[in-house]
Formats: C-alpha cells, sequence, structure tokens
C-alpha cells in the first residue's frame, strides 16, 4: 500500500489556521483522497491532556521552558504513535493544525531555546518523518493580534504573550521556511478568505501533481 501523504499548517496566532486546515481538508476529499484532520499538540485524548496543560492560562506556577519544550514532544511522541503513523501506513493523507515546526518557533524563536536541543528531541520522537508539504499562512504580526482580539474569548497561554515574542515567531518560521523552500509554501494570510484559499488551493494541485 502506498503510504500517504503528511500536509501540516503553520503560523503565528490568528492567521487562520483552523479555518484553512478545514479548506485543505475538504479540498482533498472532493477529489476522493482519505484525509484524517488532527492538531498540536493534542490528537489523540492522553496529547489533549497534555495539551490542556500546555495552554492553561492561570498555572498555579509558572511552566519552566525546558518543561514546556518537553510537554510538546511528549504530545507529539503520543499522536505520531496513537494517530498519526498508523494512518500513513494505511494509505490516509493526514492534515495537520502545527506540528514540529512550531516548536521551532514558539520555543526556539519565541522561548529563545537552543534549537539544537529541540533537533535532538525531533529526531528522538520523530526519525526521519517530516511533513511533505507545509503551508505556512503569514501576515503581520499587529494584524494577526487585531484578529485574536476581534474573537472576544479568552486567551489560552501564548496568545497572551507579548508582540515581540510574536515577531520573533514569525521570523523563525519565515526563517525555517526559507531554509527548506521544496517543503514550505509561504502564503500571504493578510488577505481575503477568498484569496488565501485559492493559494492554497493551487499548492495543493501542484503538489499533489508531482505526488501522482
Amino acid at each position: 500500500m502506498t503510504p500517504g501523504r503528511f500536509i501540516t499548517l503553520e503560523g503565528g496566532e490568528g492567521v487562520g489556521k483552523s479555518t484553512n486546515v478545514d479548506f485543505v481538508c475538504d479540498w482533498l476529499s472532493a477529489r476522493g483522497i482519505d484525509v484524517l484532520r488532527t492538531r498540536e499538540p493534542g490528537g489523540t485524548p492522553r496529547a489533549e491532556a497534555i495539551r490542556a496543560l500546555l495552554l492553561d492560562p492561570t498555572p498555579q506556577e509558572p511552566l519552566d521552558e525546558t518543561a514546556e519544550l518537553l510537554l510538546m514532544f511528549a504530545a507529539r511522541a503520543q499522536h505520531l504513535a496513537a494517530k498519526i503513523r498508523p494512518a500513513l501506513a494505511r494509505g490516509v493523507w493526514v492534515v495537520c493544525d502545527r506540528f514540529t515546526d512550531a516548536t521551532f518557533a514558539y520555543q526556539g524563536g519565541g522561548r529563545g531555546l537552543d534549537e539544537t536541543r529541540i533537533a535532538t528531541l525531533e529526531a528522538l520522537v520523530q526519525d526521519d518523518l517530516q511533513p511533505d508539504l507545509t503551508l505556512l499562512l503569514d501576515m503581520p504580526v499587529e494584524a494577526a493580534q487585531h484578529r485574536v482580539e476581534r474573537r472576544g474569548t479568552t486567551r489560552d497561554r501564548f496568545e497572551s504573550e507579548r508582540q515581540n515574542f510574536f515577531t520573533a515567531v514569525r521570523e523563525s518560521y519565515l526563517s525555517r521556511a526559507a531554509q527548506a523552500p521544496a517543503r514550505f509554501a509561504v502564503i500571504d494570510a493578510d488577505r481575503e478568505l477568498d484569496a488565501v484559499q485559492a493559494s492554497i488551493a493551487d499548492n495543493l494541485a501542484e503538489r499533489s501533481a508531482l505526488w501522482s
């Protein structure tokens, strides 16, 4: 059986990842492709329990940055073992809202953790597994923050960070995209949704043709 393809969507807060994960899944399903939609951190009951701890905006004690990094990879290890790898082995295409690029961007860029430590955990947890395509939704930080504010919901631990944190996250994402242009497609998310999704569809069509 031909293994499935692994597609991830990345970007900072407010760029429209969740909406566009749905779009990607619908686009693939309309073409007869068996699709699994999932997210990180999370995706399985145990990994979702870790997600709740990571996003809790009012913990009784501050979460240590190294503990945060290890929890991210603990959730990822469970997610890969219980959900992602089995689906890919069955020939299912997996569409994931964030993956390890987010760890390099948030814990590496935002928190300033040593990227070699992140890379060591990446190798331990993933072996050689990498996404086949990463759609990076990119827009200016201030504009993205306005979108988050308009939601009117309580912010989680990461959404509550200051603007300089999100600037560092964005710069880290763009740096990773520049280093791996064959895997990344950078999508200008600071446009009307129809235009954003047209760009996503163009990239999906181009990559699907290469993979067929």
